[in-house]
């Protein structure tokens, strides 16, 4: 019993580091072998801890998904329902991608064009967290609707769809060319979409800046 806080630390620092190799390299690039020589950990060792790569795949995902509720959900639900936290679930990604919580950028938007073609348990892994994240902004855009906030026809569904392309497409530009000026345009865009839905525009968080 007394090795066991020990060893849970030391899984929890091999599966952070094995979450910032995934984001630049993909789950594909991470290896039990090539994280003991980096981490100065026996393969045996890593091997007791995960028994394979897949299970050591599947490890990190489950903790990149407690990283991002904490730099991205759970600032958003700190917010009342409404507008206010429709704009903070976006600004609080637009951030942890911008931050490099992960340096490879967003470690879902790495992942999943890595297995969105590919069967198997990994894919419904990275599938399922990819689908809890969209569930949760579309479920914060019509509690906004819901609340009057928003505009009766506004379709929960498809803004969350345009809203989350925006984020994904900034964190794409600024890997790709190094700009970080997408950051800033996507917050533009995301702003642009959600004004004409907007019930009451002095209640919109930017509406002062």
């Amino acid at each position: 019993m007394v090795g066991r806080p020990r060893d849970e630390q030391a899984r929890n620092l091999i599966l952070r580091r094995a979450a910032d190799i995934a984001s630049r390299n993909g789950l594909e690039g991470l290896s039990i072998g090539g994280l003991s020589g980096e981490l100065g950990v026996s393969k045996s060792g890593l091997f007791g801890y995960f028994g394979s790569k897949e299970e050591l795949q599947l490890a990190t995902v489950r903790a990149a998904a407690r990283i991002f509720v904490t730099e991205v959900v759970q600032p958003a639900l700190s917010v009342p329902p409404g507008l206010g936290r429709v704009w903070r679930l976006c600004e609080s990604w637009l951030s942890y991608s911008q931050r490099r919580v992960f340096p490879g950028g967003c470690f879902f938007f790495t992942v999943t064009a890595e297995f969105e073609g590919r069967p198997g348990r990994v894919r419904d892994a990275v599938a399922a967290a990819s689908l809890d994240w969209r569930r949760l902004v579309e479920r914060t855009i019509e509690d906004a609707r819901q609340l009057g906030q928003l505009i009766e026809s506004a379709d929960a569904e498809q803004v969350a769809f345009e809203l989350i392309a925006l984020m994904e497409a900034a964190n794409g530009v600024s890997l790709l060319q190094d700009e970080a000026a997408a950051y800033q345009r996507a917050r533009s865009a995301i702003q642009a979409r959600l004004r004409p839905l907007a019930t009451d525009h002095t209640a919109l968080p930017w509406a002062s800046s």
